[in-house]
């Protein structure tokens, strides 16, 4: 028989979205709140000019482009499941925040725009996914527009992915003739543009309309039944083990804008999704989700997400029993013991006091700068980590200096919580203590002064210093002076270890030579 607490683990569905940026990611978080019933309205991205912005985007940068460059998480309940949804950045500048992202849920949801198949992020993205051998299940969006053939997204699903898709539903036309679509897993059409109670149209056991409808008089209705034909005889099997394992993706169609398919995908969804699933730890041990004592880990560190009270949250996933309020729990890495009062559970910019989780669920603790992201935390006697989750090697570099030296307080401050989020990277010269910041993509360095800025109230003057090839150093200990130069600087990072930056490849190269007996490595 089991506990309150396994049948608690047993409702979670925590899951991210992924895809490329305007593939409507950000409008199907909005959908899926809408029908969990956690807002009254979704409003779109496409709102900037009414001054109706989407929920999960609470960043003021995020409002004035319409694009989502954190990854915001919400809660909500549906259908008996607890469903947490991290909306990752589909901007590939933030791909680190997203990579980490996707070490903190149980499966994935890749959302692809019907007229631009797979792009280069939604491929990005996806393989980290495989690598991690998560369920991704598949929403082909925007199907009230002109698009690619059915047909041809799934055959590009398989060829430039690697998996294969078993489609649940299929379109009956498309654009302006799409009419609706054809569920082939609940033996029904759903009717596009009509009256709830005429949404959904029966199928006989020959797969077709009985009824009366002006929908089987069309070409678009025969074209889906000689579609779905073909995929019954030469299509792939559905496969429920093959799904949890990751390599079938039940692919859905439907119109996140129109608010078409979303509610049939979300059930199904929930049907199919794993719940919380086990960790392993830098031990090599399992930790189970029913174990009865808590852990967790930080997969993310936010400043100011509520700018009257200049706070920090550092976003934890439960991995193991059940979190109380005011309990104690220990952070391996420090060895510290502290009782949490004070904790939180999400809705993009709005919160409320946790005084219960379970494993598989979201925690925000609050901040004062301890928490570093990697962290775990347990709440028994315990004593492990899990593993350690990916960094980065930046690509692009700039100068960092405040333009009012009066301000070096707010200056020092700011950048060493923005530093922490794991956006932007941190590293001092050796002999000037200059600063330099690092980044994966541009848009992060826009980020950090926009930030700056509005949150800090710190002007900065950013000097670009360009691409550079960030290495480290496993044998610090024989570095000299000499070997730095104008196309080599060391430079400490936030750790203080010691890093050189390369002007290219050559300059990389022509050290290595120079010097075999120093060892160098990047991080991912």
């Amino acid at each position: 028989m089991t506990t309150k607490l396994e049948q608690d683990i047993l409702s979670r569905r925590t899951f991210a979205i992924i895809s490329h940026p305007d593939a409507g990611k950000t409008t199907i978080t909005e959908k899926l709140l809408y029908f969990g019933g956690a807002i009254r309205d979704a409003g779109t991205v496409k709102g900037k000019k009414t001054g109706k912005f989407a929920t999960s985007d609470w960043m003021e940068i995020e409002k004035q482009r319409g694009i989502s460059v954190t990854s915001s998480v919400m809660q909500f309940d549906y259908d008996g499941c607890r469903v947490n949804i991290l909306d990752t950045p589909g901007h590939q500048d933030f791909s680190e925040d997203t990579y980490r992202t996707l070490m903190a849920v149980d499966s994935a949801v890749m959302v692809i725009d019907a007229a631009k198949g797979i792009e280069a992020q939604t491929k990005k993205l996806f393989q980290v996914c495989r690598m991690r051998g998560i369920p991704i299940f598949t929403f082909i969006n925007k199907l009230d527009r002109q698009g690619k053939e059915p047909l041809e997204l799934i055959e590009e699903l398989e060829e430039v992915l690697g998996i294969n898709a078993y489609p649940m539903n299929w379109p009956i036309g498309m654009g302006k003739e799409f009419l609706g679509i054809y569920d082939r897993f609940n033996g029904r059409i759903e009717q596009f543009r009509t009256e709830e109670e005429d949404r959904f149209i029966p199928l006989n056991e020959e797969g077709s309309i009985d009824v009366e409808n002006d929908m089987t008089k069309t070409s678009y209705y025969t074209q889906a039944l000689d579609d779905i034909l073909l995929l019954n005889e030469a299509g792939n099997e559905f496969s429920e083990e093959k799904i949890s394992k990751g390599q079938l993706t039940p692919v859905f169609f439907g119109s996140a804008l129109t608010n078409f398919g979303v509610q049939t995908f979300l059930e199904t969804y929930l049907k199919f999704a794993p719940g919380p699933q086990p960790r392993l730890t830098e031990q090599e041990t399992i930790v189970e989700p029913t174990d009865n004592d808590f852990s967790g880990f930080v997969f993310k560190i936010q400043a100011n997400m509520n700018p009257a009270h200049r706070d920090r949250i550092a976003f934890v996933r439960i991995v193991s029993g059940k979190f109380t309020r005011g309990m104690n729990i220990t952070m391996n890495r420090t060895g510290k013991s502290f009782k949490v009062t004070q904790a939180t559970t999400f809705l993009a910019d709005d919160r409320e006091t946790a005084n219960e989780a379970v494993a598989g669920d979201i925690l925000g603790l609050y901040d004062t700068g301890n928490y570093q992201i990697g962290d775990t935390i347990v709440g028994g006697k315990k004593k492990f980590e899990f593993e350690a989750l990916p960094q980065f090697t930046p690509e692009l570099f700039v100068r960092v200096s405040a333009k009012n030296v009066m301000k070096q307080k707010h200056f020092h401050k700011g950048i060493d919580q923005l530093v922490q989020e794991g956006a932007i990277q941190y590293y001092k010269t050796l002999f000037t203590e200059d600063i330099i910041l690092g980044a994966v993509g541009q848009l992060q360095f826009e980020v950090f002064e926009n930030r700056m800025k509005n949150e800090y109230n710190v002007d900065v003057i950013m000097e670009n210093i360009g691409q550079k090839m960030a290495r480290w150093i496993r044998n610090e200990e024989d570095i000299k002076d000499s070997m730095t130069g104008p196309r080599s600087i060391l430079v400490n990072d936030r750790f203080g270890n010691k890093v050189f930056l390369f002007e290219n490849q050559f300059a990389l190269r022509w050290f290595e030579d120079k010097y075999p007996e120093i060892e160098l490595y990047s991080l991912l």
